[in-house]
């Protein structure tokens, strides 16, 4: 497991407002997306320079904007993930499963890429669907960086203003992708914001893990998300359970299932699972 970092320095603690980048610079965001790539072994990122072409929707590749509006680019994404569960599972799921798992992987990588930099350098990136894509055939990403969102002149933004810059950069990203979806996954608007805020969760909770500074992520998930900040419709909600030997483990329970039980008659329930009892939770633990 990656050493912890130096905490990042805040602008406010230099006494001045930082300078805002250079035009003709390269994305301050992409050494963070590099680094966030470093940790998180189970985000699949290829990044975008200034100089290469956007991947081709000939070759499989559609922005997170067509999915939204492209009936035959979300066609094409839902296929391949019905193929990819297929082919790990032995069969192929219903397409209300299909869709949800989509949406998941889809809004975890995004909340993942918008609330990363924020977590590592209290930065909250300014990534549009039009920025993001998703390879149909492997689900594989690929993102081209642009400069974090600027912060305003003085005064700089106390914790909470950079809580709720956080969520509407993420509500903002995904209202269409949720819209789009809506149909597929046969659920409403509720319960797809209750996905969105498990993926949120979730996102902040596994950067924890991989950094070694689980304690403070689940922190930082739990000031992000306290409840009634609508549309996100529900609170990080985390709790501690402890096994035999006395340990403590972070846990919470999802607002709403992903349905990954339903890709086959083998698979069990996530670990948050609301469909997965304390008891069994600390079995597996």
């Amino acid at each position: 497991m990656p050493a912890a970092p130096a905490a990042p320095v805040r602008p406010d603690a230099l006494g001045t407002p930082p300078s805002p980048p250079s035009p003709a610079s390269p994305p301050a965001s992409t050494a963070d997306y590099r680094r966030l790539r470093e940790l998180c072994p189970a985000l699949d990122l290829r990044l975008l320079g200034p100089a290469d072409p956007d991947p081709a929707a000939a070759d499989g590749w559609h922005t997170g904007a067509e999915l939204a509006t492209d009936e035959r680019a979300l066609a094409a994404a839902l296929a391949g993930e019905e193929d990819r569960i297929a082919a790990a599972h032995g069969r192929a799921p219903r397409p209300h499963v299909t869709a949800s798992r989509l949406l998941h992987h889809y809004a975890w990588s995004a909340c993942l890429l918008i609330a990363g930099p924020w977590h590592l350098a209290r930065l909250v990136p300014d990534l549009t669907p039009a920025d993001l894509w998703l390879h149909t055939p492997s689900g594989d990403l690929a993102l081209r960086p642009r400069p974090h969102l600027a912060l305003p002149p003085l005064p700089p933004p106390g914790e909470d203003e950079l809580r709720a810059e956080l969520r509407a950069a993420v509500v903002a990203h995904l209202e269409p992708l949720v819209a789009a979806f809506a149909g597929p996954t046969r659920r409403r608007d509720r319960a797809l914001w209750g996905m969105v805020t498990d993926d949120l969760a979730s996102a902040l909770w596994y950067l924890g893990r991989m950094l070694g500074e689980e304690d403070a992520a689940v922190a930082a998930a739990a000031a992000v998300l306290p409840g009634g900040t609508l549309p996100l419709p529900g609170a990080a909600d985390f709790r501690r359970l402890h096994t035999p030997d006395g340990r403590a483990h972070h846990t919470r329970t999802r607002l709403g299932c992903c349905l990954y039980y339903a890709v086959s008659p083998a698979a069990e329930a996530c670990l948050t699972c609301p469909r997965t009892c304390d008891e069994e939770r600390l079995r597996r633990l």
